[in-house]
């Protein structure tokens, strides 16, 4: 083998290396997302959680909108309290 055919492969073998570096990384941040959340809906999101069930003033996570489709509640949580 020349020195010029051994010289050539070397950006093919650096380029293969990053290809491998970014797969596995990729792989590892689709691993990640497959996790279940931290809090399931019906866990407490704070301490004023079981205060506010008790007194009927507990407001859901989120709402379904008149074509289904769900979003935060942040207007029946960010209300003041009665």
């Amino acid at each position: 083998m020349t020195p010029a055919r051994s010289h050539a492969r070397a950006p093919l073998a650096r380029r293969r290396a990053l290809a491998l570096w970014i797969t596995c990384g990729l792989t590892a941040i689709a691993a990640a997302g497959c996790e279940r959340p931290l809090l399931a809906p019906s866990d407490e999101r704070s301490p004023f959680d079981r205060y506010d069930a008790v007194r009927n003033q507990y407001a859901s996570q989120y709402i379904m909108d008149d074509r289904g489709v769900r979003h935060p509640n942040l207007r029946e949580r960010l209300a003041p309290k009665r």
